[in-house]
């Protein structure tokens, strides 16, 4: 059974947060937290957390099964955009210039790959 987790309204442009969620998406979840932890980016940080959530909502939906024994991956993950502040930079000859704060939605979702006959079937099917 998947999980999701959302974060919304992150203050970090689109772009950049999509940098990071391009590097996870589809991976195991030890080892996207593992990567999450030593990336330098701020947005990491942010998708960490969420992560983690994530993980955490997969348990509440499936106490049954441990945590260890269970092999979860990042089943999607991707970022929308936002609203955006609109600030005014004086710009010369008195004209201005128009900055664009963007901000963005994340969503995760968790799931975990189940082994039948020897392969791995995911649970979507």
């Amino acid at each position: 059974m998947e999980a999701v987790a959302k974060l919304k309204k992150s203050f970090i442009a689109p772009r950049k947060m999509r940098l990071m969620a391009d590097v996870i998406r589809g991976m195991q979840v030890n080892t996207a937290l593992a990567i999450l932890k030593t990336e330098p980016k701020k947005c990491a940080i942010h998708i960490e957390k969420l992560l983690l959530s994530a993980i955490a909502n997969w348990q509440a939906l499936n106490p049954s099964i441990a945590l260890e024994t269970a092999q979860l991956y990042v089943k999607t993950i991707y970022v929308d955009g936002a609203s955006m502040l609109k600030r005014i930079m004086p710009a010369p000859q008195g004209r201005a210039n128009r900055i664009r704060k963007r901000f963005n939605h994340v969503t995760i979702v968790v799931d975990n790959n189940v082994v039948v006959k020897g392969k791995e079937k995911h649970n979507d099917q």
